[in-house]
């Protein structure tokens, strides 16, 4: 067993020590290089901390929604406790694995022979296709080395990620992490020679894997888009099973529909595959979309054009018939702030502010460029506080947004809608998306009479502290 160094064993005591601490730790314990990635990959904002759920959540969550995928976290049990509550709570149906540690095991290095004997005791591979190891906080600053765990045990595939509130600035970008890294073992082992097809065998035509998780819908209504260009639609990446990841390497492009999937896009071009930002929503952004796609495919033009002509009447006809008419303010972090602020643009909406806790990243340029120049202001890497300022600053009918915007909202009696489960949770794309906003958010709009009549009646009581 090896020690760790004597500043590594600082954060034995916890995560209360702080950021900045946990951090040096890392480094001195031999976790620098994975920071230097995040950092790179992740580049942080105005806060030092997430402001969201831990960020684990979302590599967690990407795990445990893949078939014959096991789940192990290495971190503090409170922490561990939270974060399998949070999945269970949003839907996971299997166990999630803990290896707990001490002080003891976690400064002589025993905590990771604790996590190697765990994961060899799981990789049974009439189980299971892959083990996902991750650390938490405590254990990456502490330098437990994930590195060092057999790249495979009895057939089972061992994928070990650092997930540190200290170095993920969100839950979304976690997702990536975890992506990234099992997108870098399928791309090694096709390099190899033959790998598992798809369940449903090889695809009859060159295929678009799209990135990011999106409503189920949605994947259907860009397949009905790209078939006049003689393509398919090819996996979502996060994927659902191991064999996919090959499918989505396997792919004509990829469309970066989330555009904060840094890592993951570093394996697709390591792979020699084109990725085009944006998303095929609204007029707009279906005619930009469809024309990027074909040139990243060599799709002749008229091919395009036939798909625009066949699918820019519908997209119009949709968007005329469900208008929206308000000022909203719309934030959030799972990364499609861009892509529904567009849709609202183009159904009629006055949006105010966009605000979105992911990074400003090449395949959000166009959302960007597109908003920027009908007047939206878009803040990439937006804290909390800027949210509020937004909603403070411009009054709007509806602001959509995080829980504690929602909640801000409503003590001003401004009507308010969570971005997560009612606006990310519609479909957004094509003809089905254009105007699938419009019930939710015009009956949010039609609220304020009744905010403002429950605000002058409970105005008063219980504020402040005490209340009274």
């Amino acid at each position: 067993m090896t020690e760790l160094p004597a500043e590594a064993a600082q954060v034995v005591a916890g995560c209360h020590v702080g950021s900045d601490a946990m951090r040096r730790s890392a480094e001195v314990a031999g976790n620098g290089a994975v920071l230097a990635r995040y950092a790179a990959d992740y580049p942080a904002g105005p806060h030092d901390q997430p402001q969201s759920m831990c960020p684990a959540f979302g590599s967690l969550r990407v795990g445990l929604r893949m078939r014959r995928t096991a789940t192990v976290l290495s971190g503090s049990a409170c922490c561990v406790y939270g974060l399998t509550f949070v999945s269970h709570f949003y839907g996971a149906k299997r166990s999630v694995a803990y290896v707990p540690f001490s002080s003891e095991t976690l400064v002589t290095g025993k905590l990771f022979e604790d996590i190697r004997d765990a994961v060899e005791d799981l990789a049974d591979p009439a189980l299971y296709d892959a083990v996902v190891v991750t650390n938490l906080c405590v254990p990456t600053a502490s330098g437990v080395p994930l590195r060092l765990l057999p790249k495979a045990i009895n057939g089972v595939r061992i994928i070990g990620i650092d997930v540190p509130g200290f170095g993920v600035p969100t839950h979304a970008e976690a997702k990536d992490i975890l992506s990234g890294a099992m997108l870098a073992y399928a791309r090694g082992e096709a390099e190899q020679g033959p790998v598992q097809a798809p369940r449903g065998g090889p695809a009859s035509r060159p295929t678009i894997t799209l990135l990011g998780e999106m409503f189920p819908a949605d994947p259907m209504g860009i397949g009905a888009m790209l078939d006049p260009l003689g393509l398919a639609v090819g996996p979502v990446v996060p994927v659902g099973e191991w064999r996919q990841l090959y499918a989505a390497l396997d792919c004509a492009a990829v469309a970066a529909i989330h555009p904060f999937y840094t890592a993951s896009l570093r394996e697709f071009a390591a792979a020699g595959r084109t990725a085009v930002g944006s998303a095929p929503v609204g007029r707009d952004g279906t005619a930009a979309w469809l024309a990027a796609i074909g040139e990243a495919c060599g799709i002749a033009a008229a091919k395009v054009a036939t798909a625009q002509n066949r699918f820019l009447p519908l997209i119009g006809e949709a968007l005329a018939k469900a208008p929206i008419r308000g000022r909203i303010t719309l934030s959030g972090y799972e990364g499609s702030e861009l892509i529904v602020a567009r849709v609202l643009v183009e159904s009629g909406a006055d949006v105010a502010y966009v605000g979105t806790a992911c990074p400003r990243t090449p395949w959000s340029e166009d959302d960007r460029a597109w908003l920027e120049a009908r007047g939206v202001p878009v803040k990439f890497r937006a804290s909390l506080e800027d949210d509020l300022a937004a909603v403070d600053a411009l009054a709007p009918d509806l602001a959509i947004g995080t829980t504690p915007v929602v909640q801000h909202a409503k003590q001003k009696a401004i009507p308010a809608l969570y971005f997560t489960n009612l606006i990310s949770a519609r479909p957004l794309m094509g003809p089905a998306g254009a105007g699938s906003l419009a019930q939710v958010i015009n009956a949010a709009l039609a609220n304020k009479a009744r905010f403002e009549t429950m605000r002058a009646f409970f105005e008063g009581p219980a504020e402040g502290e005490g209340g009274r």
